[in-house]
């Protein structure tokens, strides 16, 4: 699994989790829905730091707290 793709996954997971639509991620993070599609459809193929942050404020979480899921500590990360 790719960066991109574990990242794709946690926002679902915690859209899920918190029973946030996407909208509303969209708006607390202040992602365009353009920009939010490519990710969640695998589009993006460099998801930046920045747009983590932003992320991670749209779950009203640190940054710390968005990583902190099996996602991003498998041995199996594609960083590539």
């Amino acid at each position: 699994m790719t960066v991109n793709q574990a990242v794709a996954k946690r926002i679902e997971g915690l859209l899920k989790q918190r029973n946030m639509s996407l909208y509303r991620l969209e708006q607390n993070s202040g992602i365009q829905h353009g920009s939010m599609e490519c990710i969640i459809k695998g589009r993006n193929k460099t998801v930046t730091l920045s747009t983590v942050i932003m992320l991670a404020r749209g779950f009203d979480m640190t940054l710390v707290e968005f990583l902190n899921d099996e996602l991003f500590t498998s041995e199996e990360l594609e960083t590539d």
